[in-house]
């Protein structure tokens, strides 16, 4: 899907490839061959720079050409309940275009939509860019604290039930915070690239910085840095919250095997006097009250040997 927009700092409105005009945002989302052609051509952007953000294990990075720069982050998605990834988006900035392809609708150019038009500029590409990584940023923090949330909830459920759908829950986040934790070192350093461009030469065409840019990035770098500390330290609670999880489950199921042999000896008491007893040769008590003598006896060695294990903490 192609959309070209562009805003003059009040409202947002839509263009099309007959009406271009200079600062435009092309916004590509799942683009078909025929979409990618057309944009190129238009904007003169190398054709394998949009098909880039197109693999889905495509990492973080930064290409330069004379007049083109992509940019390459990953964002953060919610795909289903408890399930966290990263996807690729990919930003071209040209001499009069910026350019956006991502292979799914997602929350962070949700954010650049005609209720937001007073708070960012198309024609503006760097700040334009930095707001994007900005947005991106933030939104690692806000799934992470969902997933903080989350993993509480799971614990409380733990506590009661010991059942292992609450592990595999837990395994499913753990999961998500692996992805955040690689997608956001790489972002770390697209940021820390950025940084080192935006006094050179090279990209002065492409990238203008001024002082409000220059303390946007900044704030980017600090969210991005945020979250990787917030990954870490939430893996690390994982991790050892499914270790003790783990541990009590396997301590509880050593208390139930311990239980189950103290009462097969228990039982095998009584079976082993009445087998004695039930034999087909003489045996004492045999002519009167035989079954009373002969239950009390197990009884008696029951009790007993009940009171012994009990003793040794078997129950």
């Amino acid at each position: 899907m192609l959309n070209i927009y562009r805003s003059n700092c009040t409202r947002l409105y839509e263009l099309d490839l007959q009406t271009l005009e200079k600062g435009a945002w092309f916004k590509l989302i799942n683009p078909t061959p025929e979409e990618l052609e057309l944009v190129a051509a238009a904007t003169g952007s190398p054709l394998d720079f949009l098909k880039a953000a197109l693999d889905e294990e495509e990492r973080s990075r930064i290409e330069l050409d004379e007049n083109h720069m992509l940019v390459i982050t990953n964002i953060p998605v919610m795909r289903g309940h408890d399930n966290y990834d990263a996807l690729p988006l990919g930003i071209v900035l040209t001499p009069e275009y910026i350019i956006t392809v991502c292979l799914e609708a997602n929350e962070v150019l949700a954010e650049f939509s005609s209720e937001n038009a007073r708070a960012f500029s198309t024609f503006k590409k760097t700040r334009f860019l930095f707001q994007t990584l900005y947005k991106s940023a933030t939104l690692y923090l806000k799934h992470l604290k969902q997933i903080n949330r989350r993993t509480d909830e799971i614990e409380r459920d733990l506590r009661r039930s010991m059942q292992n759908e609450e592990i595999f829950q837990l395994l499913q986040l753990q999961k998500g915070l692996t992805y955040f934790a690689a997608s956001l070192r790489s972002n770390g350093i697209v940021l820390e690239k950025l940084l080192r461009l935006r006094s050179t030469s090279q990209v002065q065409h492409l990238i203008k910085i001024y002082e409000e840019d220059e303390d946007l990035l900044e704030d980017v770098i600090i969210e991005n840095k945020q979250a990787i500390e917030m990954v870490e330290m939430y893996s690390r609670i994982l991790n050892g919250m499914m270790d003790t999880f783990t541990s009590i489950i396997s301590n509880n199921l050593n208390r139930v095997m311990k239980f189950l042999a103290s009462m097969t000896i228990i039982l095998a008491i009584p079976t082993m006097v009445s087998s004695f007893m039930g034999m087909n040769v003489d045996v004492p008590f045999g002519q009167s009250h035989g079954f009373l003598y002969t239950s009390l006896v197990a009884l008696a060695v029951t009790i007993l040997s009940a009171f012994g294990l009990w003793r040794k903490g078997m129950f």
